[in-house]
């Protein structure tokens, strides 16, 4: 006989669990306590199975019996429906904020810190308050447009561009996890506005340097940034890398900054040459906040560094507006001149840190060149020195007797 609802209401329960069948392997588990469970009876690879499905009445008959023919049918095909079920309800809980929180866990070494904590807290602000509750496997290319478009709405088209991929990779990492079926963020691809690319603003004709190095030098105010001030242009490193700087990184004796890859972006060490201008005034430092572990520490506490702005603002403080001049400028500052005064681009790549596409030149070029860098940053201090001491500087200063 065939249940029915009413056959299911009014079965009393007794002392033990009762097996009440509807045929077909399905029946309902009345416990003593009165509730009725849904399960399957199966046999795979000759061992017998129960496959659980709910509760009634929030799993009706009709529903019960639409399961039992879905798993059925995965029987024909020689799947374990038992196996598939727990797939399916591992991809039902496996939130997207669940997902995304694991895939960022193992990021956490491969990133810097400042990188990591930035991609976290976009994920916090612009996706885990519309998506992140949702089940991965559930989320469509229009669900993640819509949390993209509130970010766009903002003004911040660049900041959208960056949450489409951070979702795309997090979306990637829940496939070969066996939690979603798919990407959908490929479908997105020009459904929001192009980046408008912004150079940052640099100082880059020689007259301008001058002044710009005059200016520096005239400085006064808190002496890390007075000194920081001094270094970057010498550096040219990242802002971050050279506010973060530890003195336990700095070889003076033999003239070398060593960056650790966790502080790089690209994760490898960067030997930074020092000239004799930078190991002097690093030497000068020293006796004032060499007692310390930062080079550059912050004027509120010596257990911290100097902030992310402390230069920008020493330069707005000089005069200098965020359209002429910003910290990353001194990047650009000495790459375009560098470049234009015949200094192999090789070098200046390697000195700026940027990523070699070729890994076995790459691996060559760091290898093999220091030395040659060694010169080139020398003739760099020179340069700025000389700049800053000519109001009037002739139109081309020679660099370097060799370019390579």
């Amino acid at each position: 006989m065939r249940l029915t609802d009413t056959a299911i209401r009014n079965a009393r329960p007794g002392p033990r669990p009762q097996k009440i069948y509807d045929g077909d392997g399905l029946y309902v588990l009345l416990a003593p306590s009165g509730r009725r469970t849904w399960y399957f009876k199966y046999f795979f690879a000759g061992k017998e199975k129960h496959l659980r499905f709910g509760r009634y009445p929030e799993i009706s008959l009709k529903m019960a019996r639409d399961m039992r023919f879905k798993a059925r049918s995965g029987l024909e095909l020689g799947n374990d429906p038992g196996i598939d079920q727990d797939a399916e309800r591992l991809a039902r809980s496996a939130t997207f904020e669940t997902i995304a929180n694991e895939w960022m866990e193992l990021q956490r070494g491969k990133l810097t810190l400042k990188t990591w904590e930035n991609k976290f807290e976009r994920f916090r602000a612009f996706v885990f308050p519309y998506i992140g509750q949702r089940p991965i496997a559930t989320i469509k290319a229009l669900d993640v447009l819509a949390v993209l478009r509130r970010i766009e709405e903002r003004g911040r088209n660049e900041t959208a561009h960056r949450v489409r991929s951070e979702c795309g990779n997090v979306f990637r990492y829940a496939v070969v996890t066996g939690r979603a079926e798919r990407d959908p963020t490929p479908d997105l691809r020009g459904a929001i506005a192009a980046v408008a690319r912004r150079n940052r603003p640099a100082i880059v004709d020689p007259l301008r340097i001058g002044e710009l190095m005059r200016a520096i030098y005239g400085y006064r105010g808190d002496v890390a940034t007075e000194f920081a001030l001094k270094l970057l242009p010498l550096t040219f490193v990242r802002p971050g890398e050279l506010r973060l700087a530890l003195w336990q990184e700095f070889d003076l004796a033999h003239a070398e900054w060593r960056i650790p890859g966790e502080r790089m972006k690209m994760r490898e060490l960067h030997v930074v040459p020092l000239a004799t201008q930078a190991v002097a005034l690093l030497k000068d430092l020293h006796t004032l906040t060499g007692d310390g572990v930062f080079v550059f520490p912050s004027i509120r506490s010596r257990d911290r560094p100097i902030s992310d702005n402390t230069v920008n603002a020493a330069l707005r403080r000089l005069g200098f507006s965020r359209d002429e001049m910003v910290a990353h400028g001194f990047r650009s500052m000495a790459s375009t001149c560098l470049n234009e005064q015949g200094w192999h681009p090789d070098l200046i790549e390697l000195q700026l840190a940027h990523a070699e596409r070729d890994e076995v030149r790459g691996a060559y070029n760091r290898a093999q060149r220091l030395a040659e860098r060694r010169k080139m940053m020398q003739a760099w201090a020179d340069y700025l020195d000389t700049v800053r001491a000519t109001p009037t500087p002739p139109l081309d200063f020679a660099l370097a007797s060799t370019k390579s």
